[in-house]
């Protein structure tokens, strides 16, 4: 077995390759077509900068340099080389009409051609996914596009073959990633949140012509590049004819200037026989390390009429072939394969009698158990850069339909690791995977991200100089994605498990000026993931709950009956992850769990899991001895191209110390986040909010649950120490979305002058239905423990932040406080934002207090652009709430106590409506401060 395995890693290696004089050239988007003595190469202009590109030098010309010619050509196996007209060799420089291009021939002769120049953007890449079909069934096609070059309002022709059946009502297309859509609804289809600065109001437009074989789609932004541009899906497409089929495509750009590609083709084989036979990987979300595992898989085929089917299986690279233990539907078109040999390379084919397809299918494969990565010639010494073996390891199993590589004990040392769908990585206990220097460069984008690289100030107006430009509506961290450990772009099914041990080793930074580094130093992501779906990341799952020992300060397991199991050797262990441990961008059906944060080393580390727009999340079982930033972040920005909303999040024991705040949802709210329950969290310190949710750029935040059962049974009382404020519920107008405008105004605000932004086009988010029950808080003061090396907490000493439960909404200056008046008037006329719907049931909180008399004449100011923190809100008037701009607040079953005398209020309600209080016990006098109050209720 091994010397298979070897053999398939070498043949993926890139093997230079020699062609006739006869042969077309391999496929390179700078080749615009090919005659027999000269090559046609593409020129013309576009915009692309990297990340150390001046702002004003974005506009390059596309006529490829020697290096991008041959670079590219070698990547397609072949080996040439560039002369001048005058015959000499040329190493560099810009390629010109009557340069040549030589390439060797099959018969050792050297083949010349003339090299001309055709005004033409960049040659498209058309792909048929499954390129072999069988003659007159029903099967999915999927076809994808990707441009040779970025464009807004952007025209796409696809040409489909005769011979092929379709209809507008089973044609769907995925433009960019933003989710399939029927063709016909294209223009119906959400382009996300907008400010009136964006000049695109839909996803794009399509036309199917009578014949059905040409689709033409119109007014595509194509800026943004998420990897495949166009994809098409014929929803049970049939072949009426057998033999070679021909699909082509061509596109035309608008800016910086018109121009038209040539056509690309691809070619589907239709045959009479059973050509494409599939296996069905296992997607299931939960890895179970059982043996049973690798002994059985699923075969899947078009169905058809047969007299009779036999699933043959060869485990000696078909040289013979048996009958398989299979049990097979017939009237599916699936089969499902039992008592596989382990540890074998099985080849499974189906025998067809009777009938149109009687005969052989094509053959599939699967492996029957983990592959071993050292039988690709990596030796887990930790002497070497394993990262090309480990990338070629992880491209050969996703070209045998995928499988679990096996990562034994030793050290492994990577850059940037691909992964890919349906291909799994498993981490024994002693394997360790650390991260080198050098890891894959960040994106070539149309836009520049300098202005925004180091967060956003009040005044500053950078992010809205251009609202078009969506690398400036997130950190810099957030915005690039191949600058990673492990990177992913539109892959499906992909694990990473075990209990060994993955490290950034000091080689994952975690500034927000991590551009500016040199360009061996600009990785700060350990798992990044953009528009992914099927994805675990996690130990050894155990179905317990995770749970916190004070005394021990270690985690443990709780068993069913009771006790206490400290044994998490189950766990995957991951340390000094740089800016992210996880940031999954647009990625759906995620799993999360079983995993320890910190326990070897607790630098170079800042967010844990942060969810950009990704939906149906669960996280469970996670265990953060420290951290720099927070530890579960649901959010949606707009580092797509685009804002996605963020829905369905089951989040169940969550145990940390952080610098900032144990769970938040937003800070980047440019689309909607919905849906997320959370049940026991234990917060060991957070130097921001024990819970957090601040909506910022206008998106709604709706239906949050935290201990409520709801994720299954709340097996304790959720927990706070040491959090400067157990609840942060704030609403700001940052309006990092697309489109966004802002101007500079000067205006008071109680008595202070404030100069600064607000965002005139984008609507104030919203904050609605939370439900918090069951937490028992006490210690609060900003304790942390994160850059404290000599001992894990210090008590509070009166030097620490403070602040108390806030729920602050947020309102715009009125006009007549604005020097020269509020000249603008947001979208939908509201200027003053409502967190509406908030319930606090059998809360216990237990504060420093402390407080003068005096404090309860403090006015926080209102959270501007910028200013998205409690720590903006100074002190306020009440030790046990503060609610300002508040709805319907219900506060029930709870208690409220101080360790020291607190002179200022028990809860201040300012701009509160409908407030209601029942069966709470309050520390003290209990008085209530109120400011525009109406509806208050208590019981």
């Amino acid at each position: 077995m091994k010397s298979f395995f070897l053999t398939l890693f070498v043949s993926t290696a890139c093997v230079p390759a020699i062609v006739s004089a006869q042969e077309a050239l391999p496929f390179s988007r700078y080749i615009s077509r090919q005659s027999n003595d000269t090559i046609y190469l593409v020129t013309g202009t576009t915009y692309l900068f990297d990340v150390d590109t001046p702002e004003n030098e974005g506009l390059k010309s596309t006529t490829p340099t020697v290096k991008d010619l041959l670079s590219d050509l070698s990547r397609n196996l072949l080996i040439g080389s560039i002369l001048t007209p005058g015959g000499l060799t040329k190493k560099d420089g810009t390629i010109v009409s009557g340069d040549q291009l030589l390439v060797h021939s099959k018969d050792g002769m050297v083949k010349k051609y003339l090299i001309a120049l055709r005004r033409e953007a960049l040659k498209g890449m058309l792909h048929v996914e499954h390129a072999q079909r069988t003659f007159d069934t029903k099967e999915d096609l999927v076809i994808n596009y990707t441009t040779g070059q970025r464009s807004p309002n952007t025209k796409i022709v696809i040409t489909l073959p005769r011979g092929l059946t379709t209809g507008t009502g089973n044609i769907f297309v995925n433009i960019i990633g933003r989710g399939e859509v029927l063709l016909q609804q294209l223009e119906q289809q959400y382009i996300g949140r907008t400010g009136s600065g964006y000049p695109f109001t839909k996803t794009g437009s399509a036309q199917i012509s009578k014949d059905g074989r040409q689709i033409t789609l119109t007014g595509l932004d194509l800026r943004p590049s998420n990897g495949v541009d166009i994809q098409i899906r014929i929803r049970e497409a049939k072949f009426t004819q057998a033999g070679a089929h021909e699909f082509k495509a061509y596109y035309i750009t608008r800016e910086p200037e018109i121009l038209t590609s040539t056509e690309s083709a691809a070619k589907v084989m239709v045959t009479q026989t059973i050509s494409d036979l599939q296996r069905i990987a296992d997607s299931s979300l939960f890895y179970a390390d059982r043996s049973e595992r690798y002994r059985y898989t699923t075969l899947k085929w078009p169905r058809m009429s047969a007299s009779a089917i036999v699933i043959q299986q060869s485990t000696d690279n078909g040289k013979s072939w048996t009958a398989s233990n299979a049990r097979i539907d017939r009237a599916n078109g699936t089969a499902r394969l039992k008592d596989l040999q382990p540890g074998k390379l099985h080849w499974f084919r189906m025998l067809v009698s009777g009938g149109k397809h009687r005969g052989f299918s094509n053959t599939v494969s699967f492996f029957s158990g983990k592959i071993d990565i050292k039988q690709f010639g990596v030796s887990g010494k930790g002497d070497s850069d394993d990262t090309e073996k480990i990338n070629a390891a992880i491209d050969s199993i996703y070209r045998l339909g995928g499988g679990t590589i096996l990562f034994t004990p030793g050290v492994y040392n990577v850059r940037t690791v691909h992964l890919k769908s349906n291909v799994w990585l498993y981490l024994e206990k002693g394997a360790t995977i650390q991260a080198l220097k050098g890891g894959d460069a960040p994106e070539l984008t149309w836009f520049s991200s300098r202005k925004y690289r180091s967060g956003l100030s009040p005044t500053d107006m950078g992010p809205y100089l251009n609202p078009e430009n969506w690398l400036t509506k997130q950190d810099v961290g957030h915005t690039y994605f191949r600058n990673a450990m492990f990177t992913a772009e539109r892959q499906d099914n992909i694990k990473i498990i075990g209990n060994g041990y993955i490290t950034g080793n000091g080689n994952l930074v975690t500034s927000d000026k991590v551009m500016d580094n040199a360009p061996d130093n600009q990785s700060d992501k350990m798992f990044s993931l953009k528009l992914c779906s099927r994805i675990e990341i996690g130990g050894i799952y155990r179905k317990e709950d995770l749970w916190y020992d004070s005394t021990a300060d270690a985690p443990y397991y709780v068993t069913h009956d009771k006790s206490r199991d400290f044994n998490t050797d189950n766990m995957l262990q991951i340390d000094r992850a740089g800016h992210f441990v996880l940031l999954a961008t647009g990625t759906d059906q995620i799993n999360v769990h079983d995993t320890y944060f910190a326990k070897n080393n607790s630098s170079s580390a800042r967010d844990i899991y942060d969810f950009m727009g990704c939906n149906d999340v669960y996280v469970r079982n996670i265990y953060s001895r420290v951290s720099s930033d927070d530890i579960v972040k649901p959010g949606s920005d707009c580092s797509l191209g685009f804002t996605r909303p963020a829905k369905n999040y089951k989040v169940r024991n969550i145990i940390g110390d952080t610098n900032c705040n144990l769970f938040q949802i937003g800070s980047e709210t440019a689309d909607d986040i919905t849906n997320i329950c959370v049940d026991n969290i234990y917060v060991l310190g957070a130097n921001k909010a024990g819970f957090s949710i601040s909506t910022n750029d206008g998106g709604l935040v709706k239906d949050i649950h935290l201990n409520c059962g709801e994720t299954g049974p709340v097996h304790s009382r959720s927990k706070m120490l040491r959090t400067h404020t157990p609840f942060f519920i704030s609403i700001s107008n940052r309006g990092r979305v697309l489109g966004a405008k802002a101007q500079l105004f000067k205006f008071t605000e109680n008595g202070a002058t404030r100069n600064e932004l607000l965002v005139t086009n984008v609507n104030i988010g919203r904050v609605e239905n939370i439900m918090l029950n069951g937490i028992d808080i006490s210690e609060v003061y900003a304790g942390s423990s994160y850059g404290k090396a000599s001992k894990r907490w210090q008590e509070f000493d009166g030097s620490q932040r403070i602040a108390t439960p806030i729920i602050a909404g947020y309102a715009l200056p009125a006009s007549h406080n604005v020097e020269g008046g509020l000249n603008f008037q947001l979208p939908n006329g509201i200027h003053t934002g409502y967190i509406t719907n908030i319930r606090f049931n059998d809360i216990h909180l237990l504060v420093k207090g402390g407080h003068p008399a005096a404090d309860t004449a403090a006015n926080p100011p209102e959270l501007g652009v910028g200013q998205y923190n409690a720590s903006n809100l100074k002190i306020q008037p009440s030790w046990g709430m503060w609610a300002r701009h508040v709805k319907d607040l219900a506060i029930t079953n709870s208690t409220f106590d101080y360790e020291q005398p607190d002179h200022r209020y028990w809860l201040f309600l300012n701009d509160t409506k409908n407030v209601y209080l029942s069966n709470n016990r309050v520390a003290g006098a209990g008085t209530i401060g109120q400011k525009e109050t109406t509806g208050l209720k208590t019981d």
